[in-house]
């Protein structure tokens, strides 16, 4: 069971800070069942309630700052990985989307940035497909980073780079 407080990945809404957890808020009979009341952190507008045993909505928690950063020294170490037919390929996306795995995540980065810019300079156009999954992993990603490293989600990207960078100079 989560804490008051505490942060979250909360299937479908990415990170989420639990603000309480309270009986049945819709039904105020049903005195056995808590609820979760999540906020997510970067979707201001919404209030999430679920079920504490809600078994269909991955709950997990975000990583910490030591997870973060072993994340990162790892990160050269990720294979790219290209699936050929487009249902198997959006089909590995779409599960590493849904279980928030970090390092499938980084891994669909890795290899749709290569994609993309083997296929700018073959002067092709980038599919709107690969676009849209990479938005979303690399959304996933740094939106947890961001709350595990206490950076602002827009540094993510650089802070990862000048990491790896550091690693790959020494």
């Amino acid at each position: 069971m989560f804490e008051v407080g505490e942060y979250i990945m909360c299937g479908g809404h990415g990170v989420c800070r639990v603000t309480d957890i309270t009986g049945n808020p819709i039904d105020k009979l049903d005195k056995k069942r808590k609820y979760y009341i999540l906020e997510p952190i970067f979707e201001k507008s919404s209030t999430i309630y679920t079920p504490v045993d809600n078994e269909k909505v991955l709950m997990r928690r975000i990583m910490d700052e030591k997870d973060a950063k072993e994340l990162i020294s790892q990160i050269p170490k990720i294979e790219t990985v290209w699936i050929k037919e487009e249902k198997s390929r959006e089909q590995m996306y779409k599960e590493a989307i849904r279980t928030y795995d970090c390092q499938s995540l980084v891994q669909i980065i890795k290899t749709l940035y290569l994609r993309k810019q083997d296929r700018v300079m073959q002067g092709k156009k980038v599919l709107s497909s690969d676009e849209h999954y990479l938005k979303k992993a690399e959304e996933l990603l740094y939106s947890e980073m961001s709350i595990a490293l206490s950076i602002p989600k827009e540094n993510v990207e650089e802070y990862i780079t000048e990491e790896i960078n550091k690693v790959k100079s020494e």
